[in-house]
């Protein structure tokens, strides 16, 4: 027999825990659903994760940032740590260990939930657990030796982990950079696949990066504003939290001394191909540098601040490889990033676009009503699926489900 619920939320994340405040604020009776524990996806970070934003960014509806150091970046398992106090404090009804596999239409206009604890039927479903889910690799993946290792980048834990050799990490945005330092620093060898990616500096004016992004509105941006849908798939900025915040990019990557290849092309035995593109894709990042710039400046000047100042990179010069022998090299790890994979195990025709988005108004399905959505990079703005950004859409959401339950 299956199990009947008003409200289940899918997902105890940021996202999930941030909704089931606010249902809770409401009076609404509700579950949340984790296939792991609380804050799952960040317990399978790789080793030395740390926040690219600062402490301060962390802030859910009620819980600000509650620790000692809020210009720092917190590790791994304090960020996992604030999850749980905030899922403690608010005496969250997460049900642990308990995947959803499916989720489909009952005839009664609810929904049935598919879960390893066996079935649920509800009436209101929310998915906070997250859009991107499945890792992607590039075209002609398949094409590298089947006895190389090769990882996606939920799968790395740290450099020791890998076999001894050269790693070649394919995809440069936040983690295929972070990773590409880390194993650098640690001795190994490293060729960086690049791939397109904005980049700007940790500090500026004397603030962290995060604070202009967020005061000048850049982080508020909608899906409307970008040039088409598909660039809700582009990297997000280049920058690190590791060492108290730093500079990283392709630059400094090549400054110290890290192989900076074009975008990988697929292989031939062990002869990889790269593009010759290398200098077009630095060319585009230095181009989002200098739109930051006039957004930062403009922001300065409606604050009456001091102009930021933010000058021109230096001219990249390198001259990358076109091919690679991957003879004695220990490991490729993939990191071009992750795709949304909702239509894998959510069986509601229409309910999400080409790119696997869902098709909803103000987090709201557009096809399948009592269906609902948080922490979905640009679900409302860039910032819906970060700490800073959840709460908002949280709030929505919440509200439109208390409203439908109360029949108005």
């Amino acid at each position: 027999m299956s199990e009947r619920l008003d409200v289940v939320i899918v997902g105890a994340g940021q996202a999930g825990l941030a909704t089931s405040h606010e249902l809770t604020r409401r009076g609404v009776p509700h579950v949340v659903l984790e296939r792991g524990k609380v804050g799952q996806t960040w317990r399978g970070r790789w080793e030395s994760f740390c926040l690219v934003t600062p402490n301060w960014s962390m802030q859910l509806p009620d819980r600000p940032y509650d620790g000692e150091d809020p210009d720092g970046f917190e590790p791994r398992d304090e960020i996992v740590a604030f999850l749980e106090r905030y899922a403690s404090a608010n005496g969250a009804p997460v049900r642990e260990g308990i995947e959803v596999t499916e989720l489909s239409p009952t005839a009664d206009s609810g929904f049935r939930l598919h879960t390893s604890a066996g079935e649920i039927e509800a009436n209101t479903v929310v998915l906070g657990a997250g859009a991107y889910r499945r890792p992607h690799r590039p075209k002609g993946a398949a094409s590298l030796p089947a006895d190389l290792m090769q990882i996606d980048v939920v799968d790395y834990v740290e450099p020791s982990g890998l076999p001894r050799g050269p790693v070649l990490v394919v995809g440069s945005g936040q983690s295929g950079c972070q990773i590409a330092e880390e194993l650098h620093e640690s001795g190994r060898e490293v060729f960086l696949a690049c791939g397109r990616a904005p980049w700007a500096p940790r500090r500026i004016g004397g603030r962290d990066l995060f604070w202009w992004l967020e005061e000048s509105g850049f982080l508020s941006a909608t899906v409307d504003s970008l040039p088409d849908p598909s660039a809700r798939l582009f990297a997000n900025i280049l920058t690190s939290g590791h060492g108290g915040g730093h500079d990283l990019h392709l630059r400094t990557l090549h400054e110290r001394g890290v192989n900076l290849l074009g975008r990988f092309a697929g292989a031939e035995g062990r002869h990889a191909r790269f593009r010759a593109d290398l200098g077009p894709t630095v060319s585009w990042g230095d181009q989002r540098f200098g739109h930051l710039k006039q957004l930062f400046r403009k922001c300065a000047a409606e604050r009456g601040l001091p102009a930021p100042e933010m000058p021109d990179p230096e001219p990249f010069e390198a001259a990358p490889l076109e091919h690679v022998d991957l003879s004695g090299f220990g490991a490729v790890i993939f990191a071009g990033g992750f795709r949304p994979d909702y239509a894998s195990w959510v069986q509601i025709p229409r309910a999400f676009d080409e790119l696997g988005f869902p098709v909803h108004e103000e987090g709201a399905s557009s096809v399948a009503p009592g269906l609902y959505f948080v922490g979905v990079h640009f679900l409302r703005t860039r910032k819906s699926s970060l700490f800073i950004g959840v709460g908002d859409d949280a709030r929505i959401v919440a509200s439109a489900i208390a409203a439908a339950e109360q029949g108005t």
